[in-house]
């Protein structure tokens, strides 16, 4: 079934990005044009692609936990474009956190950790990523905050 091929496919390119997002330094045009750019756009385009025709008419929406579960649990296709949209911002939130730290000078080595939690929790690896930021700021970088 195309769902199944597409998830597969998605979820391939999606590790693509990710790895090199924790390879380090070693490409970083690479990491700009594939990881935090083409990956993200494929994925983005096939979750435009499956989800609004599948959106108009399905039961449940957004306005309660209820009506979520009731949405994704309409229709398979209609989960895989939510895993396509969670591939794609958890990969461009991986991306902002490494074109971040260069900025920042914090270490290759020092960014897998965000970037992991980024990789299986979204949100916490970028709470976990502007911890560190806080953490390693000089006191007269603080006041300026």
């Amino acid at each position: 079934m195309w769902p199944d091929a597409v998830f597969q496919a998605g979820s391939a390119l999606a590790l693509t990005g990710w790895l090199l997002l924790v390879s380090g330094d070693r490409w970083p045009e690479a990491q700009r044009v594939w990881a935090a750019t083409l990956v993200p756009l494929l994925l983005a385009a096939a979750y435009a692609a499956i989800f609004p025709a599948l959106y108009v008419g399905a039961p449940g929406g957004y306005g309660s936990i209820d009506a979520v579960l009731a949405l994704l649990n309409a229709d398979r296709r209609i989960a895989l474009a939510a895993w396509l949209h969670y591939l794609a911002f958890d990969l461009l939130v991986g991306s902002m956190i490494v074109r971040e730290a260069r900025t920042l000078c914090i270490a290759a080595p020092w960014r897998v950790p965000a970037l992991a939690l980024t990789f299986l929790f979204g949100p916490a690896g970028w709470l976990w990523f502007r911890a560190q930021v806080q953490l390693q700021r000089k006191p007269e970088q603080l006041s300026q905050t």
